[in-house]
């Protein structure tokens, strides 16, 4: 997960011509050639499309910045029907076009033998940065406008299952093979909540694709839903769960593996600490779920301090496997 990064000295030259983060994500040359980077380096089976899960609501018109040593940070923030009335719905297309080009770029650059996913934020995660205006350890600003103004908040939930669908589709039309639906803050959500505000809009985004691509793979990452894990690979429709470092193997195994593939879940940190640590818990996952259907991977996005040749002595683990 997120392959491209500051672990990588060449991305960090790249990223320094680009000014900033959200000039990368529009810049296909770019965002082209930091894409492949550990492609060249490192063999891997795909290679992710550089990009972020915020372009959605800057293409929507919220202002989004991306701050050394704090993150993301849009404005204005999404608090009421009359905000949501800001948004520019129509401009989104045109805004979007540059990350389109970049797919058609991979498309056209990558090894055939390396599947190229696209991807985009799931609805509610996505909403928790337009209405928090920042990354957030519980989502609570978020919880409560959707405990208050249900109907508000479903107006937002909606439009953006529209706009991500339609930017989905329009992934896969310039050259995306696999796509994939970040939620990264579903485990905040309680029971009532992650069905309605995690499945269901992830369910009607997978059909709006399927109703064009049907035979699109399509991978769900609800970070954090724990036992629901199950239920969300079940009533999505997704065909790939990407698993947390906190889910237990033989529940993957036993209960979400049997009806989809999975994948995930070695933690970022194992990459970062390697020798015997690592390669132990890789080797377990491998056994654990090798058998079925599975992609190996983290559990979550690689860090900055990650050692570049622990990153490949993986790749070579993985690959000397045989399930």
């Amino acid at each position: 997960m997120r392959q491209a990064g500051r672990y990588l000295p060449e991305y960090r030259k790249v990223r320094s011509q680009a000014g900033s983060f959200l000039n990368l994500c529009y810049s296909p040359d770019l965002a082209t050639e930091v894409t492949l980077q550990p492609i060249r380096r490192f063999g891997f089976d795909a290679s992710i499309l550089f990009s972020d899960i915020l372009v959605i609501p800057d293409a929507l018109g919220q202002k989004v910045e991306f701050r050394e040593n704090i993150g993301p940070v849009l404005s204005p923030r999404i608090r009421s029907a009359d905000d949501l009335d800001r948004l520019r719905t129509d401009e989104a297309a045109d805004r979007l076009e540059p990350v389109y080009q970049t797919v058609r770029n991979l498309a056209a650059a990558l090894p055939s033998n390396v599947t190229l996913i696209g991807f985009a934020g799931a609805p509610w995660t996505v909403a928790t940065y337009m209405v928090g205006g920042e990354g957030s350890r519980d989502q609570a600003e978020t919880r409560l406008w959707a405990y208050a103004e249900p109907q508000a908040f479903e107006r937002l939930i909606n439009l953006l299952v529209e706009t991500t669908a339609a930017y989905l589709i329009r992934q896969v039309e310039a050259g995306a093979e696999v796509l994939q639906l970040f939620d990264t803050w579903a485990g905040s959500l309680p029971e009532r909540e992650f069905e309605r505000w995690c499945i269901a809009p992830i369910a009607e985004i997978v059909k709006r694709v399927r109703a064009r691509y049907p035979a699109v793979p399509i991978i769900g990452f609800p970070r954090g839903a724990g036992q629901r894990y199950a239920e969300f690979a079940q009533r999505t429709g997704v065909n790939a769960v990407s698993i947390d470092v906190t889910v237990p193997l033989h529940f993957a195994k036993t209960e979400i593996q049997p009806g989809c593939t999975v994948q995930g879940n070695l933690d970022p940190l194992l990459l970062v600490s390697g020798g015997k640590a690592m390669t132990g818990e890789v080797d377990r996952i491998l056994h654990s779920l090798g058998e079925g259907p599975f992609i190996f991977n983290l559990g979550h996005g690689i860090v900055p301090q990650t050692p570049i040749d622990h990153v490949a002595a993986l790749v070579e683990q993985v690959k000397s496997y045989r399930g």
